[in-house]
């Protein structure tokens, strides 16, 4: 090529969404250089993050890594004064929606604060071009569904959606007041599965915030059970309904996004989901379809911050951005070719079974990256 590729800044890029989206930048042809503080991230050798040196197996080629936490401005000034940055994709932030009720300043110190840095930062050096990592919890409990992008924000039952709801505020703010910048608000559905290589996925640390990630630990025998909060929702089975996305359909919407900046959009907001609900218990079916597992659960109490249903109207990514799921629930896949790793012959049998053909495509790659990376990273 005769032009250099563009650089893209990702914060929190050694994170879960973060690692799947620089896998789609290097292959839709830009140069990640990415920044984390090994919040949510493993370290593997080499002072890269686990995940990443993993990336670079998968992309074939040297990742631009730095450790830095985005609260510290001094730190993000040289990043910049060292690269030039064509955008920033930010996803750099705190993300559970319980710590945040018990631990709601700190919610706001990181995710507040780290992005008011990054932004001046950002205006310093002149790069005037953002996708932010956004959440449907922006909307509070649903007024009607499916949730397209003129639902009413702000009514947020939860200090992170609080959170993402303030930065979007902030973001909009600023491209009103200087009309260079040019900014898309990705409100993600619920993230599951992995990259199909099985070599990177969900690994939160500790206990599971995230549904899928617990079951997937329940049905390789690291959790006893899964519990679910409340059955008693005005949903089919009682218990909470949820938009559940691909995490690797959700990395391509933010290569569709950065596009979207290139048009001088000004500010721009969209849905990334599949537009179906499923409930935690189909949910469940669907992992121990995937697994060929039991998965044993208990029925709790309601947890703080949820609300019953919550699912997306994905219309007007597809319109704008050209961009639409394509791995559903329901979007039945092919049989999978073994694992890279060696699993015993009963597996591999499994593995190659007619039955497996029916198969939902993110249970069956949230389960080969949980069955290859038992303990995670």
């Amino acid at each position: 090529q005769g032009t250099m590729a563009e650089k893209i800044l990702v914060t929190g890029g050694a994170g879960y969404i973060g690692s799947h989206c620089v896998v789609e930048l290097v292959e839709a042809g830009y140069v990640p250089v990415v920044i984390d503080n090994f919040h949510n991230a493993i370290r593997g050798a080499d002072t890269l993050p686990e995940s990443l040196r993993r990336v670079q197996q998968i992309v074939r080629q040297p990742i631009i890594f730095q450790e830095l936490d985005i609260t510290d401005e001094a730190a993000l000034q040289e990043l910049f004064s060292k690269h030039r940055f064509s955008a920033v994709m930010h996803f750099a932030g705190l993300k559970a929606v319980g710590e945040s009720v018990q631990k709601p300043l700190e919610y706001y110190r990181v995710n507040l604060t780290g992005t008011i840095r990054l932004l001046e930062t950002m205006k310093a050096h002149g790069v005037r071009n953002i996708v932010f990592s956004s959440s449907a919890t922006v909307y509070g409990d649903p007024k009607y569904l499916p949730l397209d992008e003129n639902h009413p924000v702000g009514g947020c039952t939860n200090p992170y959606g609080k959170s993402k709801y303030f930065i979007e505020e902030m973001i909009r703010d600023l491209c009103k007041a200087e009309r260079d910048w040019n900014a898309v608000l990705l409100r993600y559905f619920n993230p599951i599965g992995a990259h199909e290589s099985g070599m990177i996925g969900e690994d939160p640390q500790g206990i599971p915030n995230n549904l899928m990630p617990y079951v997937a630990q329940v049905a390789v025998g690291r959790r006893e059970f899964l519990s679910v909060f409340g059955n008693d929702y005005r949903t089919d089975d009682g218990t909470g309904v949820r938009d559940y996305i691909h995490v690797v359909d959700l990395a391509k919407g933010h290569i569709a996004a950065l596009k979207k900046l290139k048009e001088n959009c000004g500010c721009k907001i969209y849905n990334l989901g599949t537009g179906t609900g499923y409930s935690v218990l189909q949910m469940v079916r669907a992992m121990e379809k995937a697994s060929g597992r039991e998965i044993k659960y208990k029925i709790t109490g309601r947890r703080e911050g949820d609300v019953a249903s919550c699912y997306a109207n994905p219309a007007l990514a597809e319109r704008e951005l050209g961009w639409k799921a394509a791995f559903g629930l329901d979007k039945m896949c092919k049989s999978i070719p073994p694992p890279r790793h060696a699993v015993c012959c009963r597996l591999l049998l499994f593995w190659l079974t007619p039955h497996r053909r029916s198969l939902p495509v993110a249970g069956e790659d949230l389960w080969r990256w949980q069955l290859q990376n038992p303990t995670g990273f």
